[in-house]
């Protein structure tokens, strides 16, 4: 299988969500159509993100909606729990910990991290804070191999060189700085600020037509 685009494998769990819904639904098949119509995206896009995994579906017949829910699963790891650690327990973190992905069943933080003493040693919604210091040790001993990055600006390429010797595979991002990684790191950047600029132009750009 050739190597799956970027933006086609971040559709991957929208995909697997409205999938999900349809089988809730009763339904039994879908077509390209219906699903572009759930989902506004086109359906030529969704033809091409489903080529890449090979021939997912038949002409004139459509998906088998089980069948793509079972192969989409496989791909998204749906069949076994990942557990994550959260660097960084100040506002956002607090947020993350209280949310803790309740809406997936196979994602959960494990494990958080922080320097401040009056929250290293206590359980946050269920959650350990360790002390930042026993980042490595603690990441190691739970094999966790992804991480939420949380912390200030000023800190955040440092921690992220500690979690790249802790053996970290992949990184989600909620600062706005560019991370300097190995290749074998991938990072998944989440700026709230740069999303709502991106948000303010296209509505301007309306308003002038």
């Amino acid at each position: 299988m050739a190597k799956v685009p970027r933006a086609t494998a971040k559709r991957l769990p929208l995909y697997y969500r409205y999938l999900s819904r349809f089988k809730n639904m009763g339904k039994k098949r879908i077509s390209s159509s219906e699903l572009s119509e759930a989902i506004k995206v086109d359906s030529a896009t969704i033809r091409r993100d489903f080529s890449h995994f090979g021939a997912l579906g038949k002409r004139g017949y459509g998906y088998d909606v089980d069948e793509l829910l079972d192969f989409f699963s496989l791909q998204l790891y749906q069949d076994r729990l990942t557990t994550v650690a959260l660097i960084g327990v100040g506002n956002l973190g607090n947020a993350l910990l209280n949310y803790n992905f309740k809406r997936t069943n196979n994602i959960r933080i494990g494990a958080a991290f922080d320097v401040n003493p009056e929250i290293v040693g206590r359980v946050h919604s269920g959650v350990p804070v360790y002390p930042l210091s026993e980042l490595k040790a603690i990441m190691q001993d739970m094999d966790i191999t992804i991480a939420i990055l949380a912390v200030p600006d000023s800190v955040a390429q440092e921690t992220t060189n500690n979690l790249c010797d802790a053996g970290i595979k992949g990184i989600l991002n909620f600062t706005p700085i560019v991370l300097d990684v190995g290749d074998r790191v991938h990072v998944q950047n989440v700026d709230l600020a740069n999303e709502l600029q991106t948000l303010i132009y296209f509505i301007g750009t309306n308003d002038k037509k």
